[in-house]
């Protein structure tokens, strides 16, 4: 009996540790953006900022558009507690017509991945745009 309650007490104490680990965590200024009309053959970058709000260097594996028309920057280096970092992200307006795309961000944050969202509509000239 003492066994069981010594071995238990410690698997409760194993747990109440791991969930306090330290962690790297994103505060994002906002992961959403919504372009409105643009003109066609003209790119447009959106930057998706964030805050380390964790107590962890954050360090972004990857971060990679849906689709080959979208281009993204991000931080290689690691971002410290307390700093900020924007993640780029470069449309290529090729095509006419409502476009939906994401980016995935890949990271040692609590959570893992993060998806940022932005959308819009290509027109064909400027004067559609506004």
């Amino acid at each position: 009996m003492k066994r069981t309650l010594f071995f238990g007490s410690l698997i409760v104490l194993a747990i109440s540790m791991a969930m306090t680990v330290p962690a790297a965590l994103f505060n994002w200024k906002n992961a959403t953006h919504d372009f409105g009309r643009i003109t066609q053959g003209k790119p447009v970058t959106v930057e998706f900022a964030f805050t380390n709000k964790g107590e962890m260097p954050l360090v972004i594996n990857r971060a990679q558009g849906s689709c080959g028309c979208t281009g993204v920057d991000y931080p290689k280096a690691a971002v410290l507690p307390g700093q900020s970092g924007v993640i780029k992200a470069t449309f290529n307006a090729a095509a006419i017509g409502a476009f939906n795309k994401t980016v995935t961000v890949e990271s040692n944050a609590e959570g893992g991945t993060v998806v940022l969202n932005f959308k819009g509509e290509v027109v064909k000239d400027a004067a559609s745009a506004q």
